[in-house]
């Protein structure tokens, strides 16, 4: 199925690792797919959602806000660490994006979509397996012979019941409304 990904669909796709990595979760579900979606400020498809004022920065405070970070995370603040504070300050010092992982190398064609160290077993979950499987689903269905960004957002609203449509929902983002605007910008 991946060969069918564009070039953005596939770097898309490997970015929800990374977003995944960077908040410290042991998956990859639709709300890394999701942001990983919001990091192609390039894509038409991407900019709807960005229009509509679902940019990368809103969906990653509303993801942290309902599943937080992994559990490192959870047992600093237990003990009273602030880690935005220590973020921010180690950012103030060092410049933005000091605390975040060094670029992975391009992966290889097979296997492309799984964290640095994974084998075996995707990391995906059953929901975010789900929206790569509409994706395609959603490409056969508009004739594209590809699967693009677009696609990835239209499987995620598809699905409909992952965090990442979550976040889109609780954004009070109208989600024919949003198909409709992501088909067209596909057009």
């Amino acid at each position: 199925m991946f060969e069918r990904f564009t070039e953005e669909a596939r770097r898309a796709v490997a970015r929800a690792g990374q977003e995944s990595a960077e908040l410290r979760h042991g998956h990859i579900g639709t709300e890394h797919l999701l942001l990983a979606v919001l990091a192609e400020t390039e894509d038409p498809a991407a900019r709807v959602l960005i229009e509509a004022g679902l940019d990368r920065a809103a969906a990653r405070q509303a993801v942290r806000r309902l599943l937080g970070e992994g559990s490192d995370a959870r047992a600093l603040a237990a003990i009273g660490v602030d880690l935005d504070a220590v973020r921010e300050a180690v950012e103030s010092v060092f410049g933005a994006g000091a605390l975040d992982a060094p670029p992975q190398e391009e992966p290889r064609k097979r296997g492309w979509f799984r964290p640095e160290g994974r084998a075996g077993r995707s990391p995906f979950t059953a929901r975010g397996r789900k929206v790569l499987e509409l994706s395609l689903r959603e490409s056969l269905r508009l004739k594209s012979g590809h699967i693009a960004v677009g696609h990835l957002v239209l499987g995620l609203l598809r699905e409909g019941s992952g965090l990442g449509a979550r976040v889109v929902a609780d954004h009070g983002l109208d989600f024919a409304a949003v198909r409709r605007a992501v088909e067209a910008s596909m057009a």
